[in-house]
């Protein structure tokens, strides 16, 4: 057991000298190509890969408050951000995020852990410019005239939808984005019910009686100033354990939904219709437009 630890100590060692080194190179997705794929660099990424190996489904950790253990429900999102669709327990995996760990002030280790996991948190918040108005305690913004809201038709509706309106420029990109997930994802073709919608625009005084009637506006699973009162966020089915809500937030069913092809292919695909994600929510995007700046509501007609 010494000994284990004794190289799994080598092995963090080698991953930040090795780290350092690759500092301003190209990324790690480019430089897989022709160099062995996901088992490149064994000897000095396999002591971090294995770690990552080890945690991946057994970590014990409170990211959103609530234990969880593992962390498979944010790999797809990390994935995309590393730029690899390497497993965790692969060298490239690790070489991958010990470079977007030294890029970020932290150490080069090549292990996932909480401390990374806050980063990766903090560098997903910022691309929700609704969410960063709120961080700089900027008034809560009131919600768009009727005469920008356009309403969904019956097959975009899902059945345990809160609300049928949506701005009408968001509405245009989600019918682009389900259009192209339709003819992408065999599994959303044949779904109908895939990407359907159960909340868009929610008036600001149903929200609030919501809010006092449930008590469940916690700033995590629902703000007492949403960014569903914009119109330009949405809440996308994207499959759910059975008995459990569309929007149940418990550990076991975001992984399912993290799970799907219909959320990976979100994860990946979305970013070109100008929809960022919320990380606690697999169902939960926000439009900022595809150039990626914030667009708090449309010029008038």
């Amino acid at each position: 057991m010494i000994r284990g630890v004794l190289l799994s100590r080598l092995a963090a060692s080698a991953a930040l000298l090795a780290g350092l080194c690759l500092a301003g190179a190209a990324s790690a997705q480019e430089r897989g190509e022709g160099r062995g794929g996901c088992e490149a660099d064994p000897v000095e990424w396999g002591g971090p890969a294995f770690a990552n190996a080890v945690s991946f489904q057994r970590m014990e950790w409170a990211p959103f408050s609530a234990t969880e253990f593992g962390w498979e429900t944010y790999l797809p999102l990390i994935q995309k951000e590393i730029g690899t669709d390497c497993a965790p327990a692969s060298p490239r995996f690790s070489r991958a995020l010990a470079e977007f760990q030294y890029s970020h002030g932290l150490p080069p280790t090549g292990w996932f852990d909480a401390a990374t996991f806050q980063v990766f948190r903090g560098v997903w918040q910022e691309r929700r410019p609704f969410i960063m108005a709120r961080v700089r305690e900027q008034p809560c913004p009131d919600p768009p005239p009727l005469y920008q809201l356009g309403y969904l038709v019956e097959s975009e509706e899902h059945a345990d939808r809160l609300t049928r309106l949506l701005r009408r420029d968001v509405l245009d990109a989600y019918r682009e984005l389900v259009a192209a997930a339709r003819a992408e994802v065999p599994e959303v073709a044949n779904d109908p019910e895939l990407l359907q919608i159960f909340s868009g625009f929610r008036d600001p005084e149903a929200d609030a009686a919501r809010c006092a009637q449930q008590g469940s506006c916690d700033g995590l699973r629902r703000a007492a100033c949403s960014p569903h009162r914009t119109g330009t966020a949405v809440d996308l089915y994207v499959g759910q354990i059975a008995g459990l809500g569309v929007d149940n937030t418990s550990a076991v069913s975001r992984l399912h939904m993290t799970r799907g092809p219909t959320y990976r292919w979100l994860v990946r695909n979305a970013g070109r219709f100008g929809f960022v994600p919320y990380v606690y929510e697999p169902w939960h995007w926000e439009w900022v437009s595809p150039t990626g700046g914030y667009v708090g509501a449309p010029p008038p007609p």
